[in-house]
C-alpha cells in the first residue's frame, strides 16, 4: 500500500483556487478557499460529513458557481465557461463516484464503452473493445467483462467505476470517498489502484475521504477542511506533527477510536 515515488510538476498547476466561497442561503459552507493541485499530484482533502468537500468538488467540475472568488482548472476559470466549453472541459476530469454510478441494466462492457461511444466519434468496434480490455486490465478485472454490475462485489464495482472515468485518458481524477463502507482489504486495494493510476495515467487527483488511512498512503499532500476553510495543507507528517486539538482530532477519531 505504500506510494511509489514518481514526478510531480510544481511549476504547473491543473487547478487553482483563490479566495473561493460559498454559501447557502444563510448557510456559509466554503468560507475563503485557497488551493492548489500541481500536475502529477495527489492531494487527499480530509474533513467530516458536511464541512463542504462535496460542494467544493461540484465547483471545480461546473456544477455549482462560486458567490466569490475563482477557479481556474486546466488553465480555464470554470464559472466563465459556456456550456459547451464546459462539457468539452469535463472531458478531461474523470469522476468516480462514491457508489461507482454503474447502470444496472448495462454489462460491464457496455457500461465502459458508453462514455466512449458518446464522446468520441467514428471509432470502430474493435477499438472500443480494445480501450475497454485496457481499463479493465489496468483495474485488474478483465474476467468480469460480460457480468453485470448485480454480480459485482462492492470493491468490484468500484474499480470499474474507475475504469469508466480512465477510458476517456482524464488529466485530473476526482475521487469521492473512494474507500467508503469497503472492508479493509478491499480499502487497501482501492488506495494501490489509486495510485496505480496517478504512475500509469500520469493523473493530478483530488481524494475527498474521512478515511485517515486512505489520505495518508494516496496523498502527497493532506488538506484538512474544517468548517469551511482549510485548517491546514502539507504531506501526513507535516500536517500531524502539531499539538493543535482540531488536527489531532481527525486522528485520535481515525486511528485511536
Amino acid at each position: 500500500m505504500e506510494k511509489s515515488r514518481h514526478i510531480i510538476i510544481r511549476e504547473e498547476a491543473v487547478i487553482s483556487i483563490q479566495g473561493l466561497y460559498k454559501s447557502f442561503g444563510d448557510l456559509q459552507v466554503l468560507k475563503g478557499i485557497d488551493f492548489t493541485l500541481f500536475k502529477g499530484e495527489n492531494v487527499a482533502v480530509l474533513g467530516k460529513s458536511g464541512t463542504g468537500k462535496s460542494v467544493l468538488i461540484k465547483i471545480i467540475i461546473g456544477l455549482l458557481k462560486p458567490d466569490r472568488g475563482t477557479v481556474n482548472v486546466l488553465g480555464q476559470e470554470v464559472d466563465q465557461l459556456e456550456r459547451r466549453e464546459l462539457d468539452t472541459l469535463r472531458l478531461r476530469i474523470g469522476f468516480s463516484f462514491q457508489s461507482s454510478a454503474l447502470y444496472d441494466s448495462m454489462s460491464v462492457y457496455q457500461n465502459l464503452a458508453f462514455p466512449l461511444t458518446m464522446n468520441v466519434k467514428n471509432l470502430s468496434q474493435a477499438a472500443v473493445g480494445m480501450a475497454v480490455e485496457e481499463v479493465l486490465e489496468a483495474v485488474g478485472l478483465k474476467n468480469k467483462i460480460h457480468e453485470m454490475p448485480s454480480d459485482l462485489s462492492g470493491g468490484q464495482r468500484k474499480r470499474i467505476g474507475i475504469a469508466r472515468t480512465l477510458i476517456l485518458k482524464p488529466e485530473i481524477m476526482l475521487y469521492d470517498e473512494p474507500t467508503s463502507g469497503l472492508d479493509p482489504i478491499t480499502s487497501a486495494e482501492i488506495i494501490d489502484l489509486i495510485n496505480k493510476v496517478q504512475q500509469q495515467y500520469n493523473t493530478s487527483s483530488v481524494i475527498i475521504t474521512h478515511d485517515l488511512t486512505c489520505a495518508k498512503n494516496t496523498g502527497d499532500r493532506i488538506a484538512i477542511l474544517l468548517e469551511g476553510r482549510f485548517l491546514k495543507i502539507g504531506t501526513f507528517d507535516e500536517v500531524f506533527a502539531t499539538d493543535d486539538k482540531q488536527v489531532k482530532g481527525f486522528f485520535n477519531y481515525n486511528f485511536i477510536q
